[in-house]
């Protein structure tokens, strides 16, 4: 009997260990991996640098590929 008792414990502990792992990896892969001001630093270093040449009406194409880049590392643009 004490070795049912035992063994009851140590195989629930991996199932739960298991169970509590993947909600965990699901909740970070919705939220983006960094702060906004450091994703897409190359769709952010163009489009700004058209803004102050050009005025923000003739960037339209680059601002668009800056928010579709940040919809892409998961924010909500």
């Amino acid at each position: 009997m004490g070795n049912s008792v035992s063994a009851s414990p140590v195989a629930a502990l991996p199932a739960a260990t298991t169970t509590t792992a993947a909600p965990s990896t699901e909740v970070k892969s919705d939220k983006p991996k960094c702060k906004a001001c450091c994703a897409c630093p190359e769709t952010k270093k163009i489009r700004d640098a058209c803004i102050m040449e050009r005025g923000e009406e003739q960037c339209g194409e680059l601002i668009e590929k800056h928010k579709q880049c940040m919809r892409d590392m998961g924010f909500n643009i």
